[in-house]
C-alpha cells in the first residue's frame, strides 16, 4: 500500500516537474530556472550546515521547515509571465473539452472571414457539416484537410484562386475540401432572383442537416442556409447568434428574418 502511494506521488510530482520545464523550454526562464536551483540547492547545504555547526537550532529548524516553501513562492513571482502563458495554453488547450474548443473556434475563424469577404464584396459558399456526412461532396472537391482559419478561407475565396467559384466543407476544426459542387435546389417556390451561389446553399440544406454560410459577390450581403431555409442580410451579431444556437447548443429553429423563398436574391 504504502509503496503504490509513493509511485503515485512520484508520478505526480515528476508530471508536475516534467510540464514546468516543458512550459519554459526555449525560453529565457529556462536558464534562469536553471541557474536559480543550482544556486538556492548550493545555498540551502551551506546554511544547513553553518547553522548546524554554530548550534543555531532555530534558524536550522527554520530553514528545513520553510526554505522550499520560499523558494516555490520565489519561482511564482519570478516566472510569472511564464506561468501566465502556461496557463492560457492549458485554458485552450483540447483536452479541457476538445469538441466545444473545436466548435467555438471553427464560428470564430468563419465569421472573421465572412465580415472580410463580405465588405470586399467577395462570394462564398461554407458549408458545416454536422450530424450528416458530406463524404461525396468532399470527394467531389479539392481535398485540403486542413486546420481552419480565416485567412485560409479568405485565400480560397480570394477571385483569383481556381477555388473561389466551389464550396468549401469544414467538418469540425478542419477544412476538408473546396470547390465543391452542391445539388442546385429545385424548389419552385424559390424566388427566380436567388443566383447560383444561394440555391446550391440551400439545395445541400435539402439534403443534410449542414449549415451553410453564404457571401453574395453581388450586394456583399450574408446569408445563412439550414433546412431549405434561408436567411438573409445577416449582421456579425445576428450571424454568430445563430450559429452558436445551431452549432453549439442543442438546434433551435432559425429566425425566419427573410426567407429566399419571399425575398430576391443574388449569386
Amino acid at each position: 500500500m504504502d509503496l503504490g502511494r509513493s509511485l503515485i506521488e512520484i508520478a505526480i510530482i515528476s508530471a508536475i516537474f516534467y510540464y514546468l520545464l516543458l512550459s519554459l523550454r526555449g525560453t529565457r526562464g529556462a536558464g534562469i530556472l536553471k541557474g536559480l536551483i543550482f544556486i538556492a540547492f548550493l545555498a540551502y547545504l551551506i546554511m544547513l550546515m553553518t547553522t548546524n555547526f554554530f548550534q543555531l537550532f532555530t534558524i536550522h529548524y527554520i530553514l528545513k521547515k520553510w526554505f522550499f516553501l520560499g523558494l516555490v513562492f520565489a519561482l511564482v513571482v519570478i516566472f510569472q509571465p511564464e506561468l501566465r502563458r502556461s496557463l492560457l495554453r492549458l485554458g485552450q488547450s483540447r483536452l479541457l473539452n476538445p469538441f466545444f474548443f473545436a466548435k467555438s473556434e471553427v464560428i470564430t475563424e468563419v465569421i472573421e472571414a465572412v465580415m472580410k469577404l463580405s465588405k470586399e464584396k467577395t462570394g462564398a459558399l461554407i458549408a458545416l457539416e454536422r450530424e450528416i456526412n458530406l463524404k461525396s461532396y468532399i470527394e467531389g472537391g479539392i481535398p485540403l484537410n486542413s486546420h481552419i482559419s480565416s485567412e485560409l478561407l479568405q485565400t480560397i475565396f480570394y477571385p483569383g484562386s481556381a477555388l473561389h467559384d466551389g464550396a468549401v466543407i469544414i467538418r469540425e476544426d478542419r477544412v476538408m475540401a473546396a470547390g465543391c459542387l452542391f445539388p442546385l435546389t429545385d424548389n419552385p417556390e424559390i424566388a427566380k432572383s436567388v443566383g447560383t451561389r444561394h440555391r446550391a446553399g440551400i439545395g445541400i440544406t435539402e439534403e443534410s442537416d449542414a449549415l451553410v454560410v453564404i457571401v453574395s459577390e453581388e450586394t456583399g450581403n450574408i446569408s445563412l442556409g439550414v433546412k431549405g431555409e434561408l436567411t438573409r442580410n445577416l449582421d456579425k451579431e445576428s450571424l454568430e447568434n445563430i450559429l452558436e444556437g445551431l452549432y453549439l447548443k442543442e438546434e433551435k429553429v432559425i429566425p425566419k428574418k427573410e426567407t429566399a423563398a419571399k425575398a430576391g436574391g443574388t449569386t
